[in-house]
């Protein structure tokens, strides 16, 4: 059995998440979305908030692609994450040249932790490219509309959570 990892912080799960998570389908499978817990980021949302909008979003994608995708909470080295899981692949998405410059270091010091652990990069769809967490959290504090940018339901998240600042 192929099982691929795909971690992230998810804080929102934006349609470019989505796209990769549905790419990545095809390639394993069972595939286990890392949410990363990462204090450090101070996540807008909570942990249990980031896991239910991952869960709800990719109930429709693993039944269509006839995988399982399982939603795990991490807050060690992804390597560690990857073993804890059994996966022998790690998904990565690329949006820009900037992207690649940070994941071929972590590839390279996950080859040293481990070297039977693969990185796949899957590069973001063209319409996608542009679509980064942070700048959907920006928008969406100042008042502006990312509903092209994530899923209703993620869009209602963000409203609701602005709302209450």
């Amino acid at each position: 059995m192929r099982i691929g990892l795909y971690p992230g912080t998810f804080d929102p799960v934006t349609l470019g998440h989505l796209d990769i998570i549905r790419r990545a389908s095809a390639l394993v499978d069972r595939l286990v979305i890392g949410v990363a817990i990462n204090r450090d980021k101070g996540p807008l949302f909570s942990l249990d908030e980031r896991v239910g909008m991952i869960d709800a979003e990719c109930a429709v994608i693993a039944n269509k692609a006839g995988i399982e995708i399982v939603v795990h909470p991490f807050d060690n080295l992804l390597i560690d994450c990857a073993h804890d899981v059994g996966a022998g692949i790690i998904i990565r998405g690329l949006r820009a040249v900037a992207d690649f410059e940070y994941e071929y270091q972590m590839v390279g010091m996950n080859r040293q932790l481990d070297n039977t652990v693969e990185t796949v990069f899957l590069m973001a769809d063209a319409e996608r490219q542009a679509i980064a967490s942070k700048l959907v959290k920006e928008i969406a504090r100042l008042g502006g509309d990312v509903s092209r940018f994530v899923s209703p339901k993620v869009n209602e998240a963000l409203i609701a959570k602005f709302s209450e600042t």
